[in-house]
């Protein structure tokens, strides 16, 4: 009974790990040139030479943004723990200026124990929050506002900022990219490893961490692993592949094993966004690829006139059989909002045009590759054009 709780520890103790953001990206913090070490140099600074100081965190949804940010906070607030103030909020539901100094003056008075009002109005809260960063500031206290989903509060992040408020930008930008495949690999021996010096029987615990180094090193393991990282290399889609492993293994044998990871594998080819693409139309796929461009080109907020002017240069550019006329275009980019392919960024203009709402894509750049690829009729305009982006 004894020996089928270690299996079981080590089958909690891993899965544990992978939704620990903090033992994931342990090892990647270690090098000065981190992410992690950048940001905290970035913000440590503004707290120890009281200046202003402002950073704007690029990348992928999946990428670690979040994670590391959360990561270096809490760290920073250990090391400065009366220095720091952490006000947070999202464009997904603080994006009106009303809403969001609302938010900032209640999360302020729960910091300082202070009542807080919600009758109070936007003059109100606005003399309250200058009022407080003047008594921060005298306290030598440094307020970290962190603006999550940053593009809901300006699209497409500091170019559309007002003048006024661009001037006091700082600049500084981190880009957030998905682990190299040697660091995905350090991420995998770290979160798979038992500790030999723990609760867990020593030769069990030795035997676990051989079979995982013989996984690692099986040649159909990185075959394996490969083509996932071709097909999503970011870390969040690392640990929901790890998850599944994980997940898969035998607690009366209590080791992991190659199929595992072959499970894990075709259960997470087996996603709905591919099997809507299947049912989709050529000028559906158009309309997708198009969309995709745009976002390459950095301009991952769009609507249905500018996904038009990108269908029409690739026409022009390719002289492509398929063009359709705009109404036929239009229900086709109905369609695919309700397939949920793509959808509407903003939660405030139902009363106005679907052609000048901002839409976004609901599919990622991998899943689109596959999904053409799967599609038999596809044509090889769009294949050439996804490989271009690619």
């Amino acid at each position: 009974m004894g020996r089928e709780s270690h299996k079981m520890k080590a089958l909690s103790l891993l899965r544990s790990r992978i939704c620990d953001p903090k033992f994931v990206f342990k090892p990647l913090h270690d090098s000065p040139d981190s992410n992690y070490s950048k940001l905290k140099f970035m913000i440590s600074s503004s707290i120890t030479e009281a200046c202003n100081n402002s950073i704007l965190l690029l990348g992928p949804r999946g990428s670690g943004k979040s994670a590391v940010l959360e990561l270096v906070v809490g760290d920073l607030l250990v090391e400065y723990p009366d220095m720091i103030s952490v006000i947070k909020l999202s464009g997904l539901l603080h994006s009106d200026d009303n809403c969001a100094l609302k938010e900032v003056a209640r999360q302020l008075c729960m910091e300082h124990q202070l009542q807080f009002s919600k009758a109070a109005s936007f003059d109100d809260n606005s003399q309250f929050m200058v009022a407080m960063l003047k008594e921060c500031g005298l306290a030598h206290k440094t307020i970290v506002f962190i603006l999550d989903e940053f593009d809901q509060f300006a699209q497409d992040a500091d170019q559309l900022l007002e003048k006024r408020v661009r001037s006091r930008f700082s600049h500084r930008k981190l880009l957030f990219l998905p682990p190299s495949t040697e660091d995905s690999k350090r991420i995998l021996e770290q979160v798979l490893s038992l500790p030999v010096d723990s609760s867990f029987p020593h030769d069990y615990a030795v035997e676990f961490n051989r079979k995982v180094q013989d996984i690692l090193e099986d040649r159909r393991f990185k075959e394996t692993f490969n083509k996932y990282l071709n097909l999503d290399s970011s870390i969040k889609h690392l640990l929901r592949f790890l998850f599944c492993a994980v997940s898969c293994m035998d607690v009366q044998t209590g080791f992991l094993t190659y199929e595992n990871f072959e499970t894990a594998f075709s259960s997470i080819l087996r996603q709905p966004k591919l099997e809507c693409l299947k049912n989709c139309s050529i000028l559906e796929l158009y309309i997708l690829v198009c969309m995709k461009r745009l976002e390459v080109k950095e301009q991952t907020l769009c609507n249905f006139n500018s996904i038009m002017k990108e269908y029409k240069n690739v026409h022009d550019s390719f002289q492509t059989s398929d063009y359709y006329a705009r109404n036929v275009c239009l229900r086709a980019f109905e369609h695919l909002i309700n397939r949920e392919l793509i959808c509407f960024t903003d939660s405030r203009g139902y009363g106005s045009s679907v052609e000048f709402r901002p839409v976004k894509l609901l599919i990622s750049s991998a899943e689109l590759h596959q999904g053409l690829k799967a599609y038999h009729s596809c044509p090889a305009i769009l294949h050439k054009l996804m490989d271009r982006e690619g």
